[in-house]
C-alpha cells in the first residue's frame, strides 16, 4: 500500500464549525464560529452569506496570512 503524500482531506482545510445558541438551522437563521483546525484561524458569521464568504477568503488567503480574529 503506498500512501498517497496529497491528501484528499488536508488539515489546512478542515474546519470547525460552532453555531450559536441563536440560531435557527432549520428558519434559515444561522450564526456562529469557524475555526480552521490546522491554523487557529476564527471568524464569528451571522448569516449564511457571511459564513460562506469568510470560508471562500479564508481558503483563498492560504495559510501564510491566518490570524486570529477572535482573541
Amino acid at each position: 500500500m503506498t500512501l498517497d503524500s496529497h491528501p484528499h482531506y488536508p488539515s489546512a482545510l478542515s474546519y470547525v464549525l460552532k453555531l450559536h445558541r441563536d440560531a435557527a438551522p432549520g428558519r434559515g437563521q444561522l450564526c456562529g464560529r469557524l475555526e480552521n483546525i490546522a491554523s487557529g484561524h476564527s471568524f464569528r458569521f451571522g448569516s449564511v452569506e457571511e459564513l460562506l464568504a469568510c470560508l471562500a477568503h479564508d481558503v483563498a488567503a492560504g495559510p501564510e496570512s491566518h490570524r486570529d480574529d477572535d482573541a
